[in-house]
């Protein structure tokens, strides 16, 4: 029996691993999780949770934003706070199950306990020394707290924080503005009513779009949420003030500026959550590379790391898909079988607008097939461009897409209503590498899609040429 040991096995990438082989015959498997309740970080403090209030804020905006209707509706944070609790805990237990169900096969074993690393193959838990033949780590991300002067001195809220508050200071100073500003910021202005100000590092956020959707998220973000945002700014030094805020120096343009709020607020991102796992003990070094593209840890190769613990790119369905992948190579490995790496194409959705406006980027931007000197054609449509937007009183955003010289769909972005949900039909279109002129331009009439029918049709005209 090959002994298999997965580290936080409530998480998405390691639900994955598990499940993929907790069927295997020759494979003795323990699961390991010690969160409480229990249900991955997607499930508790990410995915679920954060869309879950920002659809509150998104009724708002809405409603508030539309001239035809009169007075804007009350959030009750409280009640937003309630509901979201009770369906993450619907969802936990959900999830829970799922892993317990696994735990009742034979050769599975499940521990909810903490886990250490003893040696490179050695796992210690509350009570017990586990030796086993390959270590499967998926135990997520935390809250990346920025390491600047006077941190220590000030207090803060994280995204996490914000999840669970039912109450805000009236202003506030926001570091971070990649996915997870981007997101939060909005629902902190049109839900707690805070006067914002959000330090940005360079002209623009959405380093992964091409420049227009960054540009053009800055003027939706100054214009409907009325937010200050400084560009190309720089945090120097935090320190307390007398009434219990925060003040900030922040270095702008070769100047340096002071600005004060009662709450500070740090988006700046997840790091792998690998403290307590005793990996000092083993062969290890867990920096920037130290995770093949078989999901094995360089140093070790009967050491896979998966998910957010690995820092490559964390997303849930990357996640799950690692997970399947170091599965699979796993077996591969014990077998003396070659391994395949893991591969896939970009595929962000960014809940931008509070969802009303969300941005999405499957496949190449312009900038990404130009910078890999692909052969393209690039479309750009405004959403206003049709009437469908207009008549459901979202005109904003744009989307673009990209193709090959020879018609191959390579990649779309948009910044517009539903452009989440067409997200899934691009996909199928790059991902199958389908021609732009054999895809279908015949929209229902009147329904967002026809954006990328324009799309379709432009695209097509550009290559036959």
């Amino acid at each position: 029996m090959t002994h298999v040991v997965v580290i936080g096995a409530y998480g998405s990438a390691g639900v994955a691993v598990a499940s993929s082989l907790a069927e295997e015959p020759d494979i003795e498997l323990t699961l390991i999780d010690d969160g409480e309740p229990g249900g991955g970080l997607c499930i508790l403090r990410g995915c679920m949770p954060s869309k879950e209030v920002l659809s509150a804020g998104a009724h708002r905006f809405q409603t508030r934003d539309d001239h035809r209707l009169q007075g804007v509706p009350e959030v009750d944070l409280e009640e937003v706070v309630a509901t979201k609790d009770e369906h993450v805990a619907s969802f936990a237990e959900h999830r829970r199950s799922a892993v317990h169900e696994l735990a009742e096969h034979e050769d599975v074993e499940l521990l909810r306990e903490t886990a250490r690393f003893v040696d490179d193959h050695t796992v210690a838990t509350d009570d017990r020394e586990i030796e086993a033949d390959y270590v499967v780590i998926a135990t997520g991300s935390t809250v990346d707290v920025p390491d600047l002067p006077g941190m220590d001195e000030v207090g803060y809220t994280t995204s996490a924080d914000v999840l669970d508050a039912t109450e805000f200071g009236d202003r506030g100073i926001v570091m971070g503005f990649g996915y997870v500003g981007l997101e939060l910021v909005p629902y902190l202005s049109e839900v707690a009513g805070i006067d914002l100000t959000v330090i940005e590092h360079d002209d623009a956020p959405l380093d992964e779009a091409d420049r227009v959707y960054g540009e053009r998220l800055l003027e939706l973000y100054r214009e409907k949420f009325d937010l200050e945002i400084l560009t190309n700014a720089l945090e120097r030094r935090v320190e307390p003030t007398d009434d219990g805020g925060v003040r900030m120096e922040v270095e702008r343009d070769g100047r340096e500026e002071t600005i004060e709020a009662d709450e500070l607020f740090t988006f700046t991102g997840r790091r792998p959550n690998l403290d307590g796992l005793g990996l000092h003990n083993t062969t290890l070094e867990p920096e920037k590379g130290w995770v093949e593209s078989t999901m094995q840890a360089r140093d070790d190769g009967r050491t896979f790391v998966v998910g957010d613990a690995n820092g490559h790119e964390p997303i849930l369905h990357v996640a799950k898909e690692q997970g399947f992948r170091a599965a699979e190579n796993l077996l591969a490995h014990a077998r003396s079988e070659p391994l395949e790496p893991y591969e896939n194409v970009h595929h962000h959705v960014i809940f931008t607008g509070l969802g009303v406006y969300p941005f999405v980027r499957v496949g190449h931007a312009e900038w990404t097939a130009e910078e890999a000197g692909i052969e393209h054609v690039s479309v750009t449509r405004e959403a206003a461009s049709d009437g469908v937007f207009k008549t459901k009183d979202v005109p904003e955003g744009l989307a673009t897409l990209v193709v090959g010289g020879d018609g191959t769909v390579l990649g779309y972005q948009g910044m517009h209503y539903h452009a989440d949900v067409m997200a899934k039909t691009m996909q199928i279109a790059v991902e199958l590498g389908l021609d732009v002129r054999d895809l279908p331009d015949r929209a229902y009439h009147p329904t967002t899609p026809e954006i990328l029918d324009g799309l379709f049709r432009e695209a097509s005209a550009r290559v036959e040429k």
